[in-house]
């Protein structure tokens, strides 16, 4: 029954997402028209700048709220800590980012600090509705989720599409672009009111300032916040590099920041998925093995085919899916490289990154987070090396390169680590049947990918793609392959 849960909770979560997704392509898209290049650069810099703070100001508290309110006696109590440290933590990281951006010489002159004072309204509403999203993941009530994050972007998508109705192309009026960050805080205030509604009709946070019970939170979160920290240094820090190493950051990060986007919806679904599993993840003690390995086959065959398909849509279709997200001008030339070059080389990151996850959830869960947080930082530090190194040569493609060899290398490492620690082999013909639908799916885009000359062949293309993988998820059998495990 529990297993049946999950699945029911990750498809609210894979539904959630994917109508995020189609929601935020249209977004980028708005953004795309609506602001000039260094504008949109601007854009992606303050929230670039900002996800390393958020990641700060989340500290793990989300995950290690999912397991402690699932074996608390009194969850409520536990959630009225966890929002007691929310609200602190947050205080703290976003206060530092603040005094931060407005400090830095080469920023006084540009919008980006203003643009960043602005965008901090998304994580600070964010974070706060994800203390609460707790309460609907320990319940797999997630349609409460998907109801409060759609709702969030359908109305930053309206608002935004309003000010290009009224014929806005191409600004360079800053106020747009302010507008336009307003408009995200506006979406991320609904998010955490619906949230906040919603998780009163299954639990009711109780405010107890207990000392013990804070700094018992804050330990079993120590871990998950520095490893997730790490893992926010070397896949997003390099946006703020750009902006610190680069002259021209803005048209840099305009190119390079709608690309972050795509790839951050290649990293959240293995994530969610492995929040839902997180439950019933072993910790070395508590399971049986046979109940060990089904747990862990079906979570890690689930991540491999979720990274197989972003890798092969990014890597053979980059250039008709940028130019679906951003406009022609945003795409590669004979002699510059564009958004497009990005989305393939990060292509490759796309399952590594499933994989780094697996691992990072499977040490976390057995205690062993002093090997995970060194591996970690090892990459959050090989990440800024190379990339002091090759952004100021390259630029954002020289960002792309560092990105793919810290995934290669941590994904090797946390998974030899993993294996040392659960032995989890897939049996033959697991690994049979995801080649055969790796090979179908290959096969499919690489034919397709000639006639998709405009938006409008690219979203029929990814329609009728979208078909074809259920069907040949069916039939190599890779269906009735999860089914056995």
């Amino acid at each position: 029954m529990s297993t049946n849960k999950v699945a029911i909770s990750t498809l609210w979560q894979i539904a959630s997402q994917c109508t995020m997704a189609v929601l935020s392509i249209i977004t980028v898209k708005l953004v795309a028209i609506g602001l000039s290049k260094e504008l949109a650069g601007m854009y992606n810099s303050a929230y670039g700048y900002l996800q390393l703070f958020g990641i700060l100001a989340d500290f793990g508290l989300y995950a290690v709220g999912v397991r402690e309110m699932g074996r608390a006696k009194n969850p409520s109590i536990v959630l009225g800590h966890l929002l007691i440290l929310r609200i602190v933590i947050l205080i703290i990281s976003i206060g530092c980012a603040l005094f931060f951006v407005w400090i830095i010489p080469s920023w006084r002159e540009s919008p980006l600090p203003i643009s960043v004072t602005i965008a901090s309204l998304v994580p600070c509403f964010t974070l706060l509705a994800g203390i609460f999203r707790t309460v609907f993941q320990i319940h797999y009530r997630m349609h409460y989720v998907f109801i409060a994050e759609v709702t969030q972007r359908i109305i930053t998508v309206f608002l935004i599409g309003l000010v290009l109705f009224l014929g806005v192309r191409g600004t360079e009026d800053t106020r747009i672009l302010y507008f336009f960050l307003l408009v995200g805080g506006i979406g991320a205030l609904i998010l955490f009111v619906l949230s906040f509604l919603f998780s009163l009709l299954i639990l009711r946070p109780q405010i107890v300032w207990d000392i013990h019970t804070l700094l018992h939170l804050l330990k079993r979160a120590a871990p998950f916040g520095m490893a997730y920290l790490c893992i926010a240094f070397y896949r997003q820090f390099d946006t703020t590099l750009i902006a610190l190493l680069r002259p021209d950051f803005a048209i840099q990060n305009a190119y390079y920041g709608f690309v972050v986007r795509v790839t951050d919806m290649a990293f959240l679904i293995p994530t969610f998925l492995l929040n839902s599993a997180l439950p019933l993840f072993p910790d070395g003690s508590t399971k049986s093995p046979h109940q060990t390995r089904n747990i862990l086959e079906r979570t890690f065959i689930a991540i491999l085919i979720l990274g197989t398909i972003s890798f092969l849509f990014a890597f053979l279709w980059p250039r008709p899916l940028m130019q679906l997200l951003t406009t022609q001008s945003y795409l590669s030339t004979l002699t510059s490289p564009g958004s497009d070059s990005a989305l393939r080389i990060l292509a490759v990151t796309m399952p590594l990154n499933g994989i780094i996850l697996f691992g990072f959830y499977i040490l976390l869960s057995h205690h062993h987070w002093q090997p995970l947080t060194r591996a970690l930082a090892f990459g959050a530090l090989l990440s800024f090396s190379l990339n002091l190194i090759l952004i100021p040569a390259l630029g954002f493609i020289g960002a792309s390169l560092t990105s793919v060899v810290v995934h290669i290398l941590l994904a090797i490492h946390l998974y030899s680590v993993a294996y040392q620690t659960t032995f989890i082999t897939l049996p033959k013909a697991t690994t049979y049947a995801w080649l055969q639908f790796s090979f179908l799916l290959a096969a499919t885009l690489w034919v397709a990918r000639p006639f998709l000359t405009s938006e409008i062949p690219t979203i029929i293309g990814l329609t009728l793609c979208t078909v074809l993988m259920g069907l040949f998820f069916v039939g190599t059998g890779l269906h009735k392959t999860l089914k056995a495990l």
